[in-house]
């Protein structure tokens, strides 16, 4: 008999009858990391699928991830970090990440503006942190301004963090087109996103 080193219990099958861990763990291989990225990327409950949902029906599916059913989607700060992600790559890639996040040169105006400058830099760096950091101050005024309807900070946030994550897709589509043609599509982007 082996005891569970997750909690403790007595292990007679394979897995935990308690927490489900398995009795003895596989070790990290190629496999295993190959699996690990298909978990997240296959297209039933995975980021594909995810994506699929919150085109087709984002209200719907974003209220049944808060209230219902939590399995379905990716989870929404991963979302959030990997389309941030393919949003960084498309923008590097296309060289069109300097008209998105235009940052101040500080040199260029007597030093007048370094810390935003500063900002700005590391705004265009981080996207993904970034995106999470503004989604907490936009969930804080949100759960304030709208506090007669039933939903929590954290609620928002979950909310926001799908929302801002598919705003990431948007622009990295806008930015695909506009590296192939050459054409400032900002604007039409922008709408998009207020659209959604």
């Amino acid at each position: 008999m082996v005891n569970c080193k997750n909690c403790g219990t007595n292990i007679t099958s394979k897995f935990c009858p308690d927490c489900g861990q398995p009795a003895a763990l596989k070790r990290i291989d190629a496999h295993y990391i190959t699996h690990e990225i298909e978990h997240v990327l296959h297209f039933e409950r995975g980021i594909f699928y995810t994506i699929k949902e919150l085109i087709t029906a984002p209200g719907q599916n974003v209220k049944n991830y808060i209230s219902d059913n939590r399995s379905r989607l990716v989870k929404p700060i991963i979302f959030i970090i990997v389309t941030s992600l393919l949003y960084s790559l498309v923008a590097h890639f296309f060289h069109t990440e300097e008209k998105y996040i235009k940052s101040v040169d500080a040199r260029t105006i007597e030093n007048q503006f370094v810390i935003t400058s500063k900002i700005f830099q590391w705004l265009q760096n981080h996207y993904g942190y970034a995106n999470i950091i503004m989604g907490l101050f936009i969930a804080f005024w949100a759960k304030l301004f709208f506090r007669k309807y039933n939903y929590n900070f954290f609620e928002i946030l979950i909310l926001l963090c799908f929302i801002m994550g598919m705003s990431m897709l948007m622009y990295g589509f806008f930015a695909i087109i506009e590296g192939m043609t050459h054409t400032n599509l900002l604007m039409y982007a922008t709408a998009l996103n207020f659209l959604y």
